[in-house]
């Protein structure tokens, strides 16, 4: 039988949201954060111990971020609508992160592209590759997930990429593909892929500006290391 829910400490929450509009999120633990987000989805319960259930099943706050929903209401108290809830706050920050992308690129990739890549691929068990259409002034056109693999590989073709930069009338190309192992060095499958698409949409006057690898809070950019 289900114990019943502990009881609100009194002013509780308005004290932590009362914190959180005056000093922001710098001035919480991770596990507050959770704490005060679960708030919004189980009005009557303790969201406390369920913040920490989250931490010590996944790790830490990103992890928690990361987890899918059926992952997350593995975790002691965690249900659906809770669930939910932290999927969609991942999603409005990869929607935020591809919105503030909005404004002229360069090859050298800015901040905003490398937090958008970092934002869009962690946390994915598989390897994916990811395309970040640019217009002839480097605006963002569009981004379209183009495979998926194993965990070691992506199959990609680059006639495939060649055809979708075509459609999305792209003048240039930066690859997004991440490393499930953490290690966010390019192995030489991953250069020699890059050179063949390269190749590929030179053909097309398409020039590719970086391909970034992503693993956790890490990344590698082949532009910067000279690779392209």
């Amino acid at each position: 039988m289900t114990n019943p829910a502990k009881p609100i400490p009194p002013g509780h929450r308005a004290r932590l949201r009362y914190k959180f509009s005056q000093n922001g999120a710098d001035s919480f633990l991770d596990h507050e954060l959770l704490e005060l987000l679960l708030t919004y989805a189980l009005p009557r319960k303790d969201t406390k111990p369920l913040a920490w259930a989250l931490l010590k099943k996944f790790g830490s706050l990103q992890a928690v971020l990361d987890a899918p929903a059926e992952k997350l209401t593995e975790a002691d108290g965690i249900g659906p609508a809770a669930a939910q809830l932290i999927v969609l706050v991942r999603a409005l920050f990869t929607k935020y992160a591809r919105a503030q992308m909005s404004a002229p690129v360069s090859a050298s990739c800015p901040r905003e592209v490398i937090e958008y890549c970092k934002t869009s691929l962690q946390g994915k068990r598989e390897e994916f590759l990811e395309i970040i259409f640019l217009s002839v002034r480097n605006t963002i056109l569009g981004t379209q997930i183009i495979a998926s693999g194993l965990i070691d590989r992506v199959v990609v073709s680059p006639r495939k990429i060649v055809e979708c930069a075509l459609r999305a009338k792209a003048a240039a190309l930066i690859l997004v593909h991440n490393h499930p192992s953490g290690d966010a060095r390019p192995s030489e499958a991953d250069i020699e892929m890059t050179d063949q698409i390269k190749k590929a949409a030179e053909l097309f006057n398409i020039e590719l500006h970086d391909h970034i690898i992503v693993a956790g809070a890490r990344y590698f950019s082949l532009h910067e290391a000279g690779k392209i």
